[in-house]
């Protein structure tokens, strides 16, 4: 059956990669100056390569003199905080029509925290007349852009601790959401994942955090090689049941394993959820989160270079971003290419 619509994988062809720029009024207040470094070196490398959409209440002070400010699209509105992966529009694309933007119900990842300013994003981005396609109100269902990976040919990766977590979609049973999901993004198969998990998480284990969706029938995933560490466990159940994966033609997945960062601790003592998994997919490079630890760095790049040959594979401190328990991609979210309206 032809799939008129679908959702597409990550490495398809992109418009805008959107930023929610940290201010005095989100969770980074005690450590703004840090973060907005983290956010400027984010924002100079992407906009130096494709269009950035920027989203704030007040355009930043410290883009004021960047460089590319002429690659920025800025759309003004209140913000509670800066994870554009899980409060962003999450688009299909369909043949030979406008792309569908769908706006699903961001909660808090289970109303942990605030989100009421963020759950209106997405209606102030349409409004500003810069994206072009349908609004599809899905406002019904919880669903957070970190919590799905697309392969873009049918296939669907999830974990069920996230989707089947309380304050989500509690009323639904497995079975249904998988059934609400392929039905809503035209897939032809939905791939749970049930083991895995990263202390100081806040998503309940969010897919991009653990294992990611990559071209030419690839996943990869974060390792864990000590028997010491306490993610070892429930990592190590996660590889075996990564093997078990097939994909729509029967076959096994290509698997390439990511290294595990070195712990790193906040000052409290609290272990936060580092991890080379938390990558963005641009059109001509990759950004990968790096935490100053030299040889882990390289290795997670290498890694990389195997999954997304031909791409230019950059490296971004986001020691920063896991304070607050995210990393890149948590805080971007790409839009395909006939979504730009210039």
């Amino acid at each position: 059956m032809e799939r008129t619509y679908y959702l597409p994988a990550e490495w398809h062809r992109q418009s805008y990669i959107q930023l929610t720029w940290p201010h005095a009024r989100t969770d980074w207040n005690y450590m703004l100056e840090e973060v907005e470094t983290c956010f400027l070196n984010l924002a100079r490398e992407i906009a130096s390569r494709q269009p950035l959409l920027l989203v704030a209440p007040e355009f930043p002070k410290a883009l004021e003199e960047t460089e590319y400010k002429s690659n920025i699209r800025f759309v003004p509105c209140p913000t509670n905080d800066t994870w554009a992966r899980d409060h962003g529009f999450i688009t299909l694309l369909q043949k030979d029509s406008s792309p569908l933007l769908l706006d699903f119900c961001f909660n808090g990842w289970g109303m942990k925290f605030a989100a009421c300013k963020d759950n209106l994003i997405n209606t102030h981005l349409y409004k500003s007349g810069l994206l072009n396609g349908h609004y599809v109100n899905c406002r019904n269902f919880v669903l957070e852009g970190g919590s799905i990976e697309s392969d873009g040919e049918g296939t669907l990766l999830t974990t069920s601790t996230c989707l089947l977590a309380p304050n989500r979609n509690d009323t639904l049973c497995r079975e249904e959401i998988e059934q609400y999901l392929k039905e809503r993004f035209n897939l032809l198969q939905v791939l749970w994942l049930d083991y895995g998990f990263l202390a100081g998480d806040d998503t309940d284990s969010h897919i991009d955090t653990l294992a990611r969706l990559c071209p030419n029938h690839t996943i990869v995933y974060v390792q864990c090689t000590d028997i010491e560490d306490e993610h070892y466990g429930a990592l190590h159940a996660m590889e075996e049941q990564l093997k078990t994966f097939r994909t729509l033609n029967g076959d096994p997945f290509r698997l390439l394993p990511l290294p595990m960062p070195d712990a790193i601790y906040d000052a409290e003592g609290e272990r936060l959820p580092a991890t080379y998994a938390n990558f963005l997919v641009m059109n001509e490079a990759v950004l990968y989160p790096t935490y100053a630890q030299p040889e882990k760095d390289r290795q997670a790049a290498q890694v990389l270079v195997k999954a997304f040959p031909g791409k230019e594979i950059v490296g971004v401190d986001c020691r920063a971003l896991i304070q607050q328990h995210g990393s890149l991609h948590c805080v971007t979210m790409q839009y395909p290419e006939s979504v730009c309206s210039f």
